[in-house]
């Protein structure tokens, strides 16, 4: 039996203090490798690959990961043979992933839409897909074909023309990627992939390998750690990208009703993706928090990963927060702004009601982080380090583009016509309003 480790998550008293932003974020920060830093130390890189391209990428790989990734464009052999390959109860398990995440790609499509503003005055709205979209799948401390499915299905329904996944050479397969990842590709007809991973796929999305053929794309999506994050912050505007999806964290808010050793469980298995995870408790119960210590220790041990575990849990970025009540607790989850909030209270419809701010809500002990990883049908790749306030997780959305069609007759621009010409002249751009009015002169 596994003797249980001894777990120092740290202890957060807020009891009796008014919370800010600030204040929240202050005393439970993320890890401590922020994003500004990191841009600083992977630029060279990102120029590097931009002015020499394939050897660039061929340079970090042996240096950082002890691999050679060439060739770097994966064959359609490759992949047919990895899919081939692939055991077929895993293969059930991706496939009916693939289904539920497809499902909720095709509900959440957006409709085009005619608004009518008076006889011959009509405004259409509809939705354009981006022309082509690079993929990020990581894979430095696991093997993840579940952000396969979560990158291309919903590209895939968005209508996406040209999509291409990223994928890192892995040491332990001769220096090429992940046979399941490959296999998962595969499986949904992707056939461009590149062998590539960290900030140097991203720089690669960004400026293309004219080497070996591989034209630049528009849009990179997709998880990451703190490199690949800052990788896409620093080339947004070169390329689109759908958010700084970077180091996992979970914030549960629960109350004395709530199961501390659901809760456990929840926080070791987000804990173990990264060292840098974060894994939070906010709640009113002193005795929650007291009992989830208590059980931290034996989980953590005994999971597979408890060395990384139990390096995560200690990190800034973990607690246990105490607070007055249920409002305080709210509070602090809408200003911590987790990227996954599990809701564990006596009645969760009415706290989830109250969230503002969360990439992704998981209600009751039946919805734990780790569904949504896979199987829930929702998307996991989400904002993380506060994000969440301003943006949203990966879906069929992050693919299109809202774009307006103005529809006016005669009769309808010259309804307005002097309207319009009083605006303009109010600006001082009278040639605005002449441009309306002279089709009537």
């Amino acid at each position: 039996m596994t003797e249980p480790q001894n777990i120092n998550l740290r202890l957060v008293d807020l009891r009796g203090k008014a919370l800010s932003s600030a204040q929240v974020n202050s005393d439970v920060p993320r890890a401590a490798v922020d994003i500004t830093a990191a841009i600083e130390q992977i630029t060279p890189l990102l120029q590097d690959i931009k002015h020499r391209g394939v050897a660039a990428v061929v340079e970090v790989a042996l240096a950082r990961d002890l691999v050679d990734p060439r060739p770097i464009r994966v064959a359609q052999s490759e992949l047919d043979g990895a899919l081939e390959a692939l055991e077929p109860k895993l293969r059930k398990s991706i496939e009916e992933a693939i289904r539920r995440v497809r499902k909720v790609s095709q509900a959440t499509m957006p409709q085009p839409t005619t608004v009518t503003l008076a006889d011959g005055a009509k405004v259409h709205q509809r939705y354009q897909p981006v022309d082509s979209v690079g993929l990020y799948v990581p894979g430095g401390k696991a093997v993840y074909p579940s952000s396969v499915v979560m990158n291309v299905v919903p590209a895939q329904v968005a209508g996406v023309q040209r999509l291409v996944v990223a994928t890192p050479a892995q040491k332990d397969f001769n220096g090429r990627p992940h046979p399941v990842v490959l296999a998962t590709a595969a499986l949904l007809g992707v056939t461009e992939v590149l062998c590539v991973g960290g900030p140097a796929a991203v720089a690669s999305f960004a400026y293309g390998l004219p080497e070996i053929e591989f034209e630049p794309v528009n849009l990179v999506t997709g998880p990451g750690n703190i490199y690949v994050a800052a990788a896409k912050r620093a080339l947004r505007g070169q390329i689109g990208i759908d958010s700084e999806a970077g180091t996992t964290e979970i914030l549960v808010l629960a109350d004395e009703t709530a199961d501390a050793r659901l809760i456990a469980y929840d926080l070791v298995s987000q804990a173990e993706h990264d060292e840098a995870a974060a894994s939070v408790l906010v709640t009113t119960s002193a005795d929650l928090a007291e009992a989830l210590v208590g059980q931290l220790g034996a989980i953590a041990a005994a999971t597979q990963h408890a060395d990384r575990v139990k390096t995560a849990l200690e990190g800034q970025q973990s607690a246990v927060v105490l607070v007055d009540d249920l409002d305080a607790a709210i509070a602090f989850a809408n200003h911590y702004a987790t990227e996954h909030l599990e809701i564990h209270t006596a009645d969760n419809y009415a706290v989830v009601q109250r969230i503002t701010n969360a990439g992704a809500v998981f209600l009751g002990e039946y919805s734990p982080v780790s569904l949504g990883d896979y199987m829930a049908g929702s998307n996991h790749v989400l904002p993380t380090g506060q994000q969440a306030k301003f943006g949203a997780g990966l879906g069929v959305l992050s693919f299109l583009r809202a774009q307006q069609i103005i529809d006016y007759d005669r009769d309808g621009l010259e309804a307005i016509a002097n309207l319009v010409a009083n605006f303009a002249d109010s600006e001082g751009l009278p040639a605005h309003g002449e441009a309306v009015t002279a089709r009537f002169n």
